[in-house]
């Protein structure tokens, strides 16, 4: 029987082990778009955080309910950073953010539904912040803040350039990984009955004894190589054929200067270049985060203001000369000119290096110097015309 058994393996039984079948599909790693949208989110609210909400009454700077409510605490529940994080954040991924006032605190809805009339006042129904949604209120226009980054939402264009260079990522991974594996090729003599046991036996040796043998976090490993098998080293070693890292993080770049274009902030700063970082700095303020601060500032006055008081010079100003990092010693020149021009007072200075202003009068007052007096007053300034070399007229001949 066991002869027989023999060659029923290898001709009488129809049991075999099937193929294995393997279909690959190229997922997309998210990862990368996420680090790039995410940090311009944080380098955009970290900058506006840096802002100041300056509020005035008929030109006169003043600090009260308002001042504290836009510069320290919207909210019971977020101080002025937290709460600009999340609306530039919403602005970023949502191209839009709405912002309402209830019980005179500014919450930020996390989504709402907008009907838009073309000669009345649009309205927003459904308003939900966090978990609790307004479900018989109707807010107007004239009663919520709404921002709107574009006319289009940036994101759905970088979502879909990302669908296709994603992949372009992910294949160029998997063939850094293939390209660089230990490939051995195992010769011998396999030709034997192809039963189930058998088969076993054979995927146990390269599944399992192999798998130890080739381990990259082993510090040695030892192979038992039976008679009649020799290994062949098949791997790739060629180094004009081997796609390197470098090629990798080259597609990633890509998708940061994708992303670092689409909302206007400088690739150097995303990837945290220190080459001109002046000019980068300039270039954000001016086309990122100035356009920002006239959106935010825009809604804010026309909504929190009236017109009368509008144009009486009771409004909001966001003040941005805090943004760059300046050494104190660079300052002294300018603050020098500026105070003996007349456009600053001391209290003036003082707040430009980011001190408290003094609680005096004089220290409010401006002051220029002689030689920026007005024609008008010159010619009491001039000298040996009417008077001697000493300036007494009584010793004029």
């Amino acid at each position: 029987m066991g002869l027989i058994d023999w060659i029923g393996g290898w001709f009488g039984k129809r049991s075999r082990a099937d193929l294995k079948s393997c279909f690959y599909e190229a997922s997309i790693d998210y990862f990368f778009k996420k680090l790039a949208v995410n940090t311009c989110v944080d380098l955009i609210a970290n900058t506006l955080v840096r802002c100041e909400f300056q509020t005035f009454e008929k030109g006169i700077e003043v600090r009260k309910g308002n001042h504290y409510l836009f510069n320290v605490q919207p909210n019971q529940n977020q101080n002025a950073s937290q709460f600009m994080h999340s609306l530039v954040s919403h602005l970023i991924y949502d191209n839009e953010c709405l912002v309402i006032m209830h019980n005179d605190q500014l919450y930020i809805a996390d989504s709402f539904s907008k009907e838009e009339f073309a000669l009345k006042e649009n309205i927003y129904k459904g308003v939900t912040v966090k978990n609790f949604t307004f479900t018989e209120k109707v807010f107007k226009e004239s009663e919520v803040f709404y921002f709107q980054l574009n006319d289009e939402n940036i994101m759905n264009v970088i979502d879909g350039l990302y669908s296709s260079w994603g992949k372009l990522i992910t294949s160029a991974t998997s063939i850094y990984k293939r390209s660089n594996a230990m490939r051995v090729v195992v010769k011998g003599e396999f030709l034997r009955a192809q039963t189930p046991e058998m088969q076993q036996q054979m995927d146990a040796m390269f599944n399992e004894q192999f798998k130890a043998f080739f381990e990259a976090d082993n510090a040695g490993a030892v192979f038992q190589l039976q008679d009649g098998y020799t290994l062949e080293n098949f791997s790739n070693t060629s180094k004009g054929n081997k796609l390197d890292s470098r090629d990798i993080k080259a597609l990633v770049d890509d998708i940061i200067d994708f992303v670092s274009m689409a909302f206007h902030v400088p690739k150097g700063m995303l990837k945290g270049d220190v080459v001109d970082v002046s000019k980068q700095t300039d270039n954000f303020l001016m086309f990122c985060i100035n356009p920002l601060i006239e959106l935010i500032a825009d809604e804010i006055n026309r909504k929190f203001y009236k017109k009368e008081e509008y144009l009486e010079r009771t409004y909001l100003k966001v003040d941005t000369s805090r943004i760059k990092y300046v050494d104190i010693t660079q300052l002294a020149n300018a603050c020098d000119v500026f105070f003996r021009i007349g456009a600053n007072s001391i209290n003036d200075i003082l707040r430009m290096l980011g001190r408290e202003p003094i609680n005096e009068e004089w220290a409010n007052k401006r002051y220029v110097t002689k030689n920026y007096e007005s024609v008008e007053n010159a010619a009491a300034l001039k000298g040996g015309d009417e008077n001697d070399s000493n300036g007494n007229p009584e010793n004029q001949k």
